[in-house]
């Protein structure tokens, strides 16, 4: 059979033959035991479903023994044969060209250079779906090809519950995951809830079909290093920067730092991630030993080079080192997956790389204890640095949150509403007043035709945007305007590119219009093919995450979520191609609500129509809600996107003045 053929055909109709375990893939460690007798005959009950009843006999032994194996059922017979990968979109089966657009992102997702555990569908985070099994994805992608542009289809939470009739300027896909009733949202819930097939972690954009490797993660950072690096007036040339953690998006660590010009330390346990990151070029060395490793950052901060080395092993480990001799870390953080810390998200010290999955899964309330020992020795190593100038940061992995459950020393002497620990949400100090106040996010895109070329000229086309808007932008967003230009520039030549040919650039509403209208033009006039758009939900508007996207909101509602709501809702009737909504992302089950989109650009009036009306929307969403906060970068943004569109009509606060409270 033809791929299109593959794909037209669904679930097949006769069994393909049982598939070997592939041993050199990475796969997702084997989650703990956690179904009743009777809820594991449901999870059986639920996933033969799928499958004609001839096919229930000969299957139901094989997916009791995956859910006894690996603690969920994966249905690793149905792997398609094909190569996995986004293709460009005129290979693709169908009747819609947005259908074919959302069947090569869902592609990308799982190709083997961009997933954590392709085979699992998992695409990064440990734990972040883009479906639960792969029926799943056979029958979704066979909706696709069937799919008009007068149908939608909707995703309950990785399942494809059918194509419902709609009209061309609906979503073509609506996409759930997690969404779960409020007393329902704890860790061990998403375990059980999962394991019987009902529900899944879409993390932010895996299950929404908009991740783009490391890369999507790669600009943020780097960001977020030059300003780290600027709070404390220092150079990052010579300056140490230490972290933790290459797989999925943390991988980006590295290559942000090579990016900075810093000297970049990262530790990891797993050796087959940190070996990929190697051979992908987006760390530059891996060190086993300690001694060793003390001695190439002491040449390297001499030198004042620029380099990336990896520690294959506990974070802890270096934190601790670096302590006895006395080595200066200048900016520290973490981005190990610690919004799933019992299941992979985070390892203990002391313990190899095996011996902990096999605990997780054997003994999970010993690995807990284990790992809750770690975060408090963990945290110690940190407090002995930053009493000698050290500034940690969280980075938004729940770090600080994990810390303080296991009662690690992070919590503040005198909290404050909204500063509770002891160091800051890197949003707090950098991202929210610096970006995402000012409407600046992880605006993305990617090229449906797969040519290199068609990247380079997008880029070229952002850059030259970039360039006029920077004459007349205000002061207040100059050094993001130039960081951005700086950015574009160099996006070639850092070899960002990871599965798709995608780029991602943190731009405000003004820009990502002004982009994708020179976009479509382009592709009007035959110069580029089609093009997808769509942003990571770490942006102004799509998220409401109390310790990381919205922790710089002090008015107390940082822990609602109306915003996120709010967005895909008003994302999907001014033209989104897809929406997606879920619980949970990288801080956490139960600790998000965060919202995305795609939209696929088609060189066609329609398009510009719903670009301009859609990216308009998506952020000043959240500038007037950050407005309304008292956020004064906030303030100044929403009244000057008032100014540009006389239909905007934002309430803007009154501030009180302190002393009436004297």
């Amino acid at each position: 059979m033809t791929f299109k053929e593959q794909i037209q055909q669904g679930i097949p109709s006769q069994l393909p033959q049982p598939k070997q375990y592939e041993t050199n893939i990475n796969h997702a460690p084997k989650r703990k035991e956690i179904l009743g007798e009777e809820e594991k005959k449901l999870a059986l009950k639920n996933a033969l479903r799928y499958f004609e009843p001839q096919f229930h006999a000969e299957l139901l032994p094989e997916f009791k023994e995956e859910l006894e194996k690996y603690g969920r059922i994966y249905m690793y017979r149905f792997r398609p044969d094909y190569e996995m990968k986004a293709r460009d979109i005129a290979e693709y089966p169908g009747k819609s060209e947005q259908a074919k657009a959302i069947m090569l992102m869902i592609q990308n997702n799982l190709d083997y250079a961009v997933a954590q555990h392709p085979h699992e569908l998992i695409t990064y985070g440990g734990n972040g779906a883009v479906f639960s099994n792969w029926a799943q994805y056979l029958l979704t992608m066979k909706y696709l090809s069937e799919m008009t542009d007068e149908q939608t289809l909707t995703m309950y939470s990785g399942h494809p519950m059918g194509l419902f009739p709609s009209h061309k300027d609906a979503p073509r896909v609506v996409v759930t995951n997690g969404m779960m009733i409020p007393n329902y949202s704890k860790p061990d819930d998403w375990e059980k809830f999962n394991a019987l097939g009902v529900t899944q972690y879409g993390q932010m954009t895996a299950g929404s079909y908009m991740y783009i490797g490391p890369q999507g993660i790669v600009h943020g950072t780097t960001i977020t290093v030059l300003n780290a690096f600027r709070k404390i007036s220092k150079e990052p040339k010579g300056g140490l920067f230490v972290t933790s953690g290459l797989g999925g998006m943390s991988g980006a660590q590295p290559k942000a730092g090579n990016i900075a010009g810093c000297v970049t330390v990262i530790a990891e346990v797993n050796p087959k991630i940190t070996k990929i990151r190697h051979d992908q070029g987006w760390v530059n060395e891996i060190h086993e030993n300690l001694d060793e490793l003390v001695e190439r950052v002491k040449k390297a901060q001499q030198t004042q080079e620029t380099v990336s080395l990896a520690y294959l092993g506990n974070i802890v480990e270096v934190w601790e080192k670096f302590d006895q001799e006395d080595l200066r870390i200048d900016i520290g953080s973490d981005q190990t997956s610690l919004h799933n810390p019992w299941a992979g998200g985070y390892y203990p010290v002391g313990q190899s790389f095996e011996e902990s999955n096999k605990m997780m899964a054997e003994d999970p309330e010993l690995f807990k204890e284990k790992v809750q020992e770690t975060l408090r020795k963990h945290a110690e190593a940190i407090n002995k640095h930053t009493a000698k100038g050290t500034y940690f940061f969280d980075y938004g992995n729940a770090f600080l949150l994990e810390a303080s459950r296991a009662g690690a020393d992070v919590m503040a002497e005198n909290p404050t509403l909204g500063r509770e620990f002891k160091f800051p949400s890197y949003v707090q100090d950098i991202m929210g007043p610096m970006c995402f106040d000012y409407g600046f996010g992880p605006f993305r895109w990617v090229c449906t035709s797969g040519k290199p070329e068609d990247l380079q000229k997008t880029d070229e086309i952002a850059c030259q945007i970039l360039e006029e808007m920077i004459k007349n932008s205000p002061e207040e967003i100059q050094q993001q305007m130039k960081d951005n230009i700086q950015w574009i520039k160099g996006a070639q030549e850092n070899k960002l590119v990871v599965g798709s040919q995608a780029r991602i650039l943190y731009a405000d509403a003004e820009g990502r219009m002004k982009i994708a209208e020179a976009f479509n033009k382009a592709i009007k006039n035959g110069e580029i093919g089609a093009v997808v758009l769509g942003r990571d939900h770490h942006d102004v508007s799509g998220t409401d995450s109390p310790y990381r996207e919205t922790s710089n909101i002090y008015d107390g509602s940082r822990f609602t979520a109306d915003m996120a709501i709010h967005n895909v809702i008003g994302d999907s009737f001014r033209g989104a191609t897809w929406v997606s909504i879920h619980n949970g992302g990288g801080v956490g089950w139960g600790e998000v609500i965060n919202g995305g989109f795609g939209m696929l650009l088609d060189g066609s009036d329609d398009a510009d129509r719903r670009l301009k009306s859609m990216l308009f929307w998506d952020v000043n969403n959240g500038i007037s809600r950050r407005s309304w906060a008292r956020n004064e970068g906030a303030v100044f943004a929403i009244k000057r996107a008032m100014e540009a569109e006389p239909n905007l009509k934002v309430t803007l606060p009154n501030f009180v003045d302190e002393n009436l409270f004297n």
